[in-house]
């Protein structure tokens, strides 16, 4: 609390956000960019619950001041909302604290939900779920990823919901934009096709590697672990047969004449997918899946294992055959074959992921829309 109360002053005008964590963060940042454009005179705050999120995204350029959300209980939601003051209040995605906006209410703070997304299996929509209903309720207003979250929170009497998409979408998008030249990718690919297989689990790689080790030199390998430990970095390199180095060992590899390109780095992930020809998310066959959108926007073929369930745009992009589940070894050989066979199909199923992208995005402006219409 102390920081806060260094950082913003009685005076100062405040709009806070908050995120659980990094992936929040980064569906939030297309709004936040919006509203550091819309309101300079505005401090931006950022709160987020989870380290993770919170050690990466510390230092962000996006706010002006970035902390640790306190435990949500009726003193400390007074002593926060009478340090920061805020002239409106945003929560992304999951993020409901009954104390906070019980508070924010209270003090008539405008309280919006953004890329909010709802499934009938939660307290809020159970017999039991009064209490947790209630804190949900205390929204300003809700924009919703779906028609299946409005229908949702229509029918426990919450009207004031507009459907707007997955702010990621406007994130994705943004990355088209920027410079995401790689010297080291340049000099790996040469003319050859790649395949990118981002944040990948065991389960992933075993498939993967099985793949690589049977492969033709016409096709590169880029393998980045979603977790970065070198034992099993090592590990992953003496399972592949072929020419392989890591990126921290760029600099003292002829990497024009490696096969595989283990990725034992974290943050060049996403410019790394604009040199894929073909790429496979991880953690379908593990955890959950990561971030299809990334390798999507690119308009390249996605490949994901089979557990995809829960996950909106994956499921929808399934549906358009944009992203390809596999369940198993000699399914993902079929497919990865077919793609570097057949060319056509590896042009439309990328065009899939592109249009899809293109053609949902948006939701960020809306909701900047609906905040200008507050003050």
């Amino acid at each position: 609390m102390s920081i806060l109360k260094k950082a913003i002053q009685d005076n100062d005008q405040t709009i806070w956000v908050h995120v659980a964590s990094l992936g929040e963060f980064e569906q939030g940042l297309p709004v936040i960019e919006k509203l550091k454009v819309e309101y300079p005179s505005h401090k931006i705050l950022i709160t987020f619950f989870s380290p993770s999120g919170y050690e990466v995204k510390k230092n962000t350029s996006a706010a002006d001041v970035v902390t640790y959300l306190p435990i949500d209980s009726r003193k400390k939601a007074t002593a926060f909302l009478d340090a920061t003051h805020p002239s409106l209040a945003i929560f992304v995605k999951y993020e409901i604290w009954p104390n906070y906006l019980k508070e924010l209410n209270k003090r008539k703070i405008p309280t919006i939900l953004i890329s909010a997304i709802f499934n009938k299996k939660q307290v809020y929509f159970k017999s039991y779920g009064s209490f947790m209903r209630k804190a949900l309720m205390g929204f300003s207003h809700y924009f919703v990823q779906n028609e299946a979250s409005k229908n949702l929170l229509s029918s426990i009497g919450i009207t004031n919901s507009t459907i707007c998409g997955d702010t990621r979408l406007d994130r994705v998008s943004e990355i088209l934009d920027r410079d995401n030249q790689l010297d080291f990718m340049e000099a790996f690919k040469q003319n050859t096709k790649c395949f990118v297989a981002g944040s990948t689990w065991p389960e992933d790689e075993k498939i993967i590697i099985d793949f690589i080790n049977n492969s033709s030199p016409e096709l590169k390998f880029v393998l980045a672990p979603h977790k970065i430990r070198m034992d099993k970095i090592l590990n992953l390199q003496v399972a592949i047969s072929k020419k392989t180095a890591l990126y921290s060992q760029r600099e003292s590899s002829d990497l024009s004449q490696q096969q595989v390109l283990i990725i034992d780095h974290i943050g060049v992930l996403t410019k790394i997918y604009s040199y894929a020809d073909i790429a496979y998310v991880g953690g379908g066959f593990a955890t959950g899946l990561h971030n299809t959108l990334e390798p999507a926007v690119f308009g390249i073929p996605v490949i994901i294992g089979p557990n995809y369930e829960g996950f909106q745009e994956a499921e929808e992009l399934v549906a358009l055959k944009g992203l390809i589940p596999v369940t198993h070894q000699q399914n993902f050989n079929q497919v990865m074959n077919r793609f570097c066979n057949d060319s056509k199909f590896v042009n439309e199923t990328g065009k899939i992921n592109a249009d899809y992208i293109a053609k949902n995005k948006g939701a960020s402006i809306q909701i900047i829309r609906y905040i200008r219409t507050l003050f």
